[in-house]
């Protein structure tokens, strides 16, 4: 009898480990750009699935994929922009989700699937995109920026200006002005957009990210930065703006794509579900002030939000807007350039 009884106990205690490793597998864990989800989203995920979302944010598309790459594991999703969805493809890092087949796809603007190596949608989703501009403080600048040289103009006359650290970007403002592509791989469209850089390096007080604390203090007048400064714009209106330059400007898109390193597919798949809800979709787009790939979302937006042309520009502005693409080897040229720009005195 005492041997029955302490195989029942060992049994029952067994059944409630293996319930709670049950419990603890899931899990889903996230890799992002800085600040780039609202928490709400992941909270509200949690409620629903009760799996339990941990989050690691990196600063570029270059960053996550050298981490990847150096051998970091257990991450479930990440979100590259398309160029960078095309190149992770290329090294077959992502996993086939068959997301397009989920009813709730019907969602997702058919414009949005831009990656080459994934037309359907049939491993990522289009997650959020937006524009990359000038964000600026109205209340130190000498007048409304409308161009790039309109904010060197404020740097010419002994202020503080600030340009991305971002080789694609940075460069992508030379090629523009440029009259060129910022997918061009011709060695002398490069060198236009290197000298127009280096002509104004001494007018650059950084090349960094992290801007947006200098322009809200003054210290620095403005920066080239993404369109999620609006929600700064919003909270301080007589005193912050963002700005597409007139000339044109880079647009960006990320995707929320599946490794195929991920080891809880089944709830990646099932975040990937959860956010094709509009109201979802909504609440992160809200929260990030850019723009969303979910047109049934974009209804439930509020209005000063759907209507900001700096947000959701007009058609005339929209084809002044360039996305990047995988450039294949001839990223190293733009390595070689990008370091020349940055380590010239």
């Amino acid at each position: 009898m005492l041997t029955l009884r302490k195989t029942t106990l060992c049994a029952a205690l067994g059944a409630f480990l293996f319930a709670n490793g049950a419990a603890a597998a899931e899990e889903l864990h996230l890799y992002n750009w800085g600040d780039y989800i609202n928490p709400e989203v992941l909270k509200r995920f949690t409620a629903e699935t009760g799996i339990k979302v941990s989050l690691d944010t990196y600063g570029s598309n270059e960053e996550m994929l050298a981490k990847l790459q150096a051998g970091a594991s257990g991450y479930d999703i990440v979100f590259p922009s398309v160029h960078m969805h095309d190149s992770m493809a290329a090294l077959d890092l992502l996993e086939k989700t068959d997301i397009n087949q989920s009813p709730a796809f019907a969602n997702i603007d058919p414009q949005f699937l831009r990656a080459k190596s994934d037309p359907n949608g049939e491993y990522c989703m289009p997650y959020a995109w937006g524009t990359v501009g000038i964000f600026y403080n109205k209340t130190k600048v000498s007048k409304p920026i409308e161009t790039w040289d309109d904010f060197f103009a404020e740097a010419k006359a002994g202020k503080k200006v600030i340009m991305l650290d971002d080789m694609r970007e940075t460069l992508g403002v030379g090629l523009i002005e440029n009259g060129k592509s910022v997918n061009s791989t011709n060695r002398d469209d490069l060198k236009l957009a290197a000298d127009w850089l280096l002509q104004r390096k001494p007018l650059i007080s950084a090349f960094t990210y992290d801007s947006v604390p200098m322009v809200q203090s003054g210290d620095a007048v403005a920066a080239q930065y993404f369109v999620g400064a609006e929600m700064y714009v919003k909270q301080e209106p007589e005193k912050l703006a963002y700005v597409i330059p007139k000339g044109g400007a880079t647009m960006y898109q990320e995707d929320m794509c599946v490794l195929k390193s991920a080891p809880n597919k089944a709830n990646a798949k099932r975040f990937m579900e959860f956010f094709l809800d509009p109201e979802i979709a909504a609440l992160n787009t809200a929260q990030q002030t850019n723009g969303t790939p979910n047109k049934a979302a974009l209804k439930l937006l509020p209005s000063d939000l759907r209507d900001d042309p700096q947000i959701n520009p007009p058609a005339d502005v929209m084809a002044k807007l360039q996305i990047f693409e995988d450039i294949g080897k001839a990223l190293k040229l733009y390595d070689r350039t990008w370091t020349k720009v940055r380590t010239a005195n």
